[in-house]
């Protein structure tokens, strides 16, 4: 006797499956064109590098090559917690340690060879060194005794507007957004259209250099004064 067996049926759904199979591949389409996204402006695609650089120019208000910019800025001041004016109406003098003074291309020139030397509060060797201590042995490394606080660093030289800023000047911060109280002290490298650069002894990256217009140092700078040779 033949046994019969029920029957059953099987459900195929081709679209399903097929929807299935597809998904991780269109997810990866869909990764992949939004990261391009990002770096992607005026009808082509550019470095992470480059998309900082035109953002940057963006703030100052300063057209970039291939860049689109969105809004306009007014007015290319920006103003410090003081209401003084860090950045002049149009072009700024540019100045590196090449075109300065030789005395004070030979300073800066000292200051850049601590670069990564850690912070170490009274420091004043390679192995540590607070931030008027690198002005007090990039100085002497040019035969140049200035004082060694802050502070007295502060009073030692002529004051001037920080839109006339040049290498080998020296620049001073507060602790804090507003405050008028001097605590940090950096020694201006280089002045080009690009911005200021100075170099001084961070409490948390040791000696680098960094861009003055950054709105962290903006906000905490207090003066600016010319070395007295």
């Amino acid at each position: 006797m033949r046994k019969t067996f029920p029957k059953v049926r099987h459900s195929f759904r081709p679209v399903g499956r097929l929807s299935y199979l597809l998904l991780p591949i269109l997810l990866l389409l869909a990764s992949c064109q939004g990261t391009k996204k990002l770096n992607h402006r005026n009808g082509r695609y550019y470095s992470a590098q480059e998309i900082a650089r035109m953002k940057a120019a963006e703030r100052r208000g300063r057209p970039v090559a291939g860049a689109v910019s969105k809004t306009k800025i007014k007015s290319s001041s920006r103003m410090s917690s003081g209401g003084r004016k860090i950045v002049a109406h149009g072009p700024k003098r540019t100045s590196s340690p090449a075109s300065v003074d030789r005395q004070l291309g030979t300073v800066i020139e000292a200051a850049r060879s601590y670069r990564g030397t850690p912070y170490k509060f009274g420091g004043t060797t390679r192995l540590g060194l607070d931030c008027s201590g690198l002005l007090n042995v990039s100085f002497g490394a040019a035969g140049i005794q200035i004082p060694r606080s802050s502070n007295e660093q502060a009073a030692w030289g002529d004051p001037i507007r920080p839109q006339d800023l040049q290498a080998g000047d020296l620049v001073f911060f507060g602790g804090s957004p507003g405050s008028g109280s001097i605590t940090h002290v950096g020694l201006v490298t280089e002045v080009s259209e690009e911005g200021v650069q100075f170099i001084h002894s961070s409490t948390s990256l040791g000696v680098v250099e960094n861009a003055l217009e950054s709105d962290y140092y903006l906000s905490r700078f207090i003066k600016a004064v010319r070395p007295k040779l």
